[in-house]
């Protein structure tokens, strides 16, 4: 079964795993129903704006007994495809590449990273987590064996477009950037954008 609606707006997507993390954290609980109400006091967002964002796929709460969750949790799931294990390409074993490679909270989520590539000599070979280092020229050929549809990025900004290049050549079809630096991709790749000094700029703003 199949829940893509292409006219969901993006923002909307967006906000789906903020819903499906707060949930999840109720059935830690041991919660069985929340409402609208709940979801509104821990996230920050409006209950209309959580009913109507739910609305865009089908009816999951009934008016008066609210949202039950262990349903509405695995109905995210579903829609946000998490249902199942997806494989991921991690691009540089630097200090960054190490800290998510040895990040646990990928795989309780849905996603497993199973190839790792650098260009360095010294790393290329060297063990990292559970999976040696590969070199950039096994990149396609590795991404297109292992059916792999998502990568993240966290090479230096200088190499980032070459390795995005060598990625959607692979078969990737989703980007996670954590290189400082705009990446230009074909129209039908989706790009996110993780930058830490972009994030604090914007809240230094505030301060």
């Amino acid at each position: 079964m199949s829940h893509t609606n292409h006219h969901v707006p993006t923002i909307v997507i967006g906000r789906l795993p903020l819903y499906l993390r707060a949930l999840t954290q109720l059935a830690v609980e041991g919660r069985r129903v929340t409402s609208s109400q709940e979801l509104s006091e821990k996230l920050g967002f409006s209950s209309a704006q959580i009913r109507k964002d739910l609305s865009y796929f089908g009816e999951f709460g009934k008016q008066g007994t609210g949202y039950e969750i262990e349903f509405l949790e695995n109905a995210l799931r579903e829609i946000l495809q998490v249902d199942r294990v997806w494989n991921m390409a991690l691009v540089g074993a630097g200090d960054l590449g190490h800290a998510l490679a040895n990040y646990d909270g990928f795989e309780l989520r849905g996603f497993r990273i199973t190839a790792i590539f650098d260009s360095a000599p010294a790393k290329i070979g060297a063990m990292l987590g559970n999976w040696r280092v590969l070199p950039m020229d096994t990149l396609r050929e590795t991404v297109r064996a292992q059916k792999i549809y998502l990568a993240i990025i966290a090479v230096p900004a200088a190499a980032a477009q070459a390795v995005a290049d060598e990625l959607v050549q692979g078969g990737v079809r989703a980007i996670l950037n954590y290189a400082p630096t705009t990446l230009s991709v074909p129209p039908q790749i989706k790009v996110f954008h993780i930058d830490p000094v972009a994030g604090l700029q914007s809240m230094t703003y505030y301060l």
